[in-house]
């Protein structure tokens, strides 16, 4: 059963971890985070964007394959379901579906606007039990055709919204998606700090959890991140895994090609990349 995010990322701030949102693109990936989620015993947030979910067959698809999979696959960890990068009109789409948290991005509006869409939609969420994030100051880069400029969000914005009572907060600090270029210059911790001080313990998000060094994800973890979203690195080794399986024509073997184990060595890259993150985010054991 698909719960909220709610308990999971409060219990992460207390407990000084953060809780992995891994994308899914398919039933491979779904499965994959799925499993190992279960295997590490942690909180896990399936996300979806909106171009995923069309690829996909549309939310409604998407909550029945994950519903399904959660009972067929005896998963008994806290799993969301959630929204990523959502516009408004499909934030109210994927409630109406059935997730059960979303995200609604509304750094591209200006501030008056952003704070009148998430106030409507923390509302509506607030009475069917979902969890909402909401985002002031764009994220860097692109990702599934959405484009941030990667603006350092003002923690004085970040409190209005934050005073909203959204569930959970994402702050642009420096942070791309994508991968990162030789010249980046880092997360803004003093941007951080300034803003885990003004939202009052609030669970804060890190988009573009790849390839962020490891000392720079500790640190945003002790100053109030909560959940870290990992995309591209799922993306990358999926590929890598699923292209030297068919240039060592291994899919050529026995009865010809069989999609399950052409699949076979991208899903196993991808529970590899689950198990180090979420080691990394201390959200092992914590179910």
């Amino acid at each position: 059963m698909l719960v909220s995010a709610k308990k999971m990322l409060n219990d992460a701030v207390a407990g000084h971890y953060a809780v992995g949102q891994f994308n899914i693109n398919n039933l491979e990936w779904a499965k994959a985070i799925l499993l190992t989620a279960e295997e590490m015993k942690s909180p896990v947030i399936l996300g979806v964007s909106e171009g995923a979910g069309k690829y996909m067959c549309g939310y409604k698809t998407i909550v029945g394959m994950v519903n399904g999979m959660i009972a067929e696959l005896g998963i008994t960890v806290p799993v969301a379901l959630h929204l990523d990068h959502g516009s408004y009109e499909h934030a109210y789409k994927c409630i109406e579906a059935g997730f059960s948290s979303v995200m609604f991005d509304g750094s591209k509006y200006p501030i008056d606007e952003n704070i009148a869409k998430t106030k409507e939609l923390v509302a509506v969420c607030e009475e069917k039990g979902i969890s909402i994030e909401a985002e002031v100051g764009a994220i860097g880069g692109e990702e599934d055709g959405v484009v941030g400029s990667g603006e350092v969000a003002d923690p004085a914005e970040c409190k209005m919204i934050a005073e909203l009572g959204v569930t959970m907060l994402a702050a642009g600090i420096g942070n791309i998606h994508g991968k990162y270029p030789a010249n980046w210059q880092g997360l803004r911790f003093d941007v951080l700090e300034k803003i885990s001080a003004d939202v009052d313990n609030m669970p804060l998000v890190l988009h573009g959890g790849t390839g962020i060094p490891e000392e720079m994800i500790k640190r945003a973890i002790s100053l109030g991140v909560a959940k870290i979203n990992v995309n591209t690195e799922c993306q990358l080794t999926f590929a890598a895994a699923t292209r030297a399986y068919i240039e060592a024509g291994k899919d050529l073997e026995g009865k010809g090609f069989d999609p399950r184990k052409l699949l076979a060595p991208g899903t196993e890259a991808i529970k590899a990349t689950v198990r180090e993150k979420m080691t990394l985010f201390g959200s092992v054991g914590k179910a």
